[in-house]
């Protein structure tokens, strides 16, 4: 059988999902293999160390940075508060004096006889790494972090914004060709996830973050709005760290573009379960999707429905074009001629036979297609 490998997104109503919540740097596992745990619980928690705050001690008190140490009311390792005196002259005179008052809370860090330098490190940063999925602990690594494993609803878009966040999934619109408006968004989505159709205008967006909404998923953005919601333009890094209060997910692409049916009609059955979306995306080597995860409450029969990731694209299989003239629509392959093809440009590319819903049938070079791993 004709194999052609492309990426491609993940949608599947049932399967075995495993997630690493790892520290940034080593610190304290507080749970233990085979433990439950809800999304909010900590799973591990380290302290990032403070600023460090260099002060020029000698040129303030005007002194030698050999002596620096004579005028030291406090040592290496003390703690300080924010304008107290840490150091000052010894004038016969004592209106002459000068004194060296700390710019922030926290501790002397080092003082330097060679440079006349005072660092000062404001206090560590706790730093907790929550569970973000419904699940149970499979794996624990020491001072690192631990692996989670749930059976849930899976579903990757192709951009996003914003980090993790956990909230009840409401479905605000009645199709995916729906606008997601302001007159949607209403006071009792606070604290939840909401799921639009098509499009979402940036009123709605500043309503949905001004309600409490905690996160965002529809089937298209425009990116003048996007470059509105963050305040400069996105380049080519990962996202997913920006603080703009709100986590959104688009799972077709920029533009008005109606979500997936399959997507829409996925979503829609599991309206009311808690779910914990991602907004990180990164486009460039080593991609990193937006992700969407419900979790299934209690056991659940029968097996996960996914098929394989990475496998070869087949007859039957579902795509997305990515290209014009067809951006955006879905269909199923019909036919994948093993030749190369001549297509419009003269180019003689690999191509399949895509059929839409609608009936109708496309050439497309195969490189111009996503698979839509179901």
């Amino acid at each position: 059988m004709t194999h052609a490998y492309t990426p491609g997104l993940r949608i599947s109503e049932k399967t075995q999902m495993v997630s690493h919540r790892i520290l940034p740097l080593s610190g304290d596992v507080i749970v233990k293999k085979g433990d439950v745990l809800k999304a909010e619980d900590i799973v591990a928690m380290t302290h990032l160390p403070g600023k460090v705050h260099a002060m020029n001690a000698v040129n303030r008190l005007g002194i030698q940075p050999k002596d620096i140490r004579e005028y030291m009311i406090k040592k290496e390792g003390d703690p300080v508060q924010k304008d107290e005196i840490i150091a000052e002259t010894k004038p016969w005179i004592k209106m002459l004096k000068t004194v060296l008052l700390s710019p922030i809370t926290g501790t002397i860090e080092t003082i330097s006889n060679v440079t006349g330098q005072v660092l000062l490190r404001e206090p560590p940063k706790p730093i907790q790494v929550f569970a973000y999925i419904d699940g149970t602990v499979i794996e624990v690594t020491e001072k690192e972090g631990v692996v989670m494993e749930t059976m849930a609803t899976l579903i990757q878009g192709i951009f996003g914004v914003g980090g993790e966040t956990v909230g009840e999934l409401v479905v605000a619109v009645d199709s995916p060709n729906d606008t997601l408006t302001a007159n949607h968004i209403q006071p009792a989505h606070k604290d939840t996830i909401l799921a639009g159709g098509a499009y979402i205008q940036s009123d709605a967006i500043d309503k949905a973050k001004k309600t409490g909404v905690r996160g965002i998923i529809v089937g298209g953005f425009d990116d003048e709005d996007l470059t509105k919601l963050l305040g400069y333009n996105l380049g080519v890094a990962i996202t997913g760290s920006e603080d703009i209060g709100i986590t959104l997910i688009i799972t077709e692409g920029f533009g008005r573009i109606p979500m997936a049916q399959k997507t829409f009609d996925l979503l829609k059955s599991r309206s009311g379960a808690k779910t914990s979306i991602n907004g990180a995306t990164q486009i460039r080597a080593g991609v990193v999707r937006p992700e969407i995860i419900i979790p299934y409450s209690g056991k659940i029969s029968g097996e996960a429905v996914d098929k394989p990731i990475n496998r070869g694209m087949e007859t039957g299989d579902s795509v997305r074009v990515i290209r014009v003239p067809h951006f955006g629509r879905i269909g199923k392959i019909k036919a994948l001629p093993f030749s190369p093809q001549s297509i419009e440009t003269e180019a003689k590319v690999r191509i399949l036979e895509v059929e839409f819903p609608d009936g109708s049938t496309a050439i497309v070079p195969r490189a111009n297609v996503e698979m839509i791993e179901t």
